[in-house]
């Protein structure tokens, strides 16, 4: 007696539909279509996670740049400033400083600048 996979097999594409859901066409209708979209779709999402902390320090880079020379100084020679002054502040902190609170970032500048 055979075993017949029916309801299994129906079950396993109807999973795979509903993540495409949204997608265009037949990748979105059709298993075989549907599960090849999927696959890439799982790739670039694994890929772009990586790229996305890339893109994000390039932003904070080109952040303190900018207001790094609006306080006189270029970027490069306020992270040497910062390094020899002993100061810990990575490009984040100090992005979100530029942004939000230019006071500050200009007395971090004047700070590192000095020692």
């Amino acid at each position: 007696m055979r075993v017949k996979g029916g309801i299994v097999t129906r079950r396993r594409h109807k999973k795979l539909l509903r993540l495409t859901k949204g997608y265009y066409g037949t990748r979105r209708r059709l298993f075989r279509r549907a599960n090849e979209a999927m696959l890439n779709a799982g790739v670039y999402a694994y890929r772009d996670r990586r790229n996305r902390r890339r893109d994000l320090r390039r932003l904070w880079i080109t952040r303190v740049n900018a207001a790094a020379r609006l306080n006189g100084i270029s970027y490069s020679k306020l992270i040497c400033a910062l390094r020899e002054a002993n100061i810990m502040l990575d490009r984040k902190m100090l992005a979100d400083l530029a942004v939000n609170n230019p006071a500050a970032f200009a007395q971090v500048v004047t700070t590192a600048t000095q020692a």
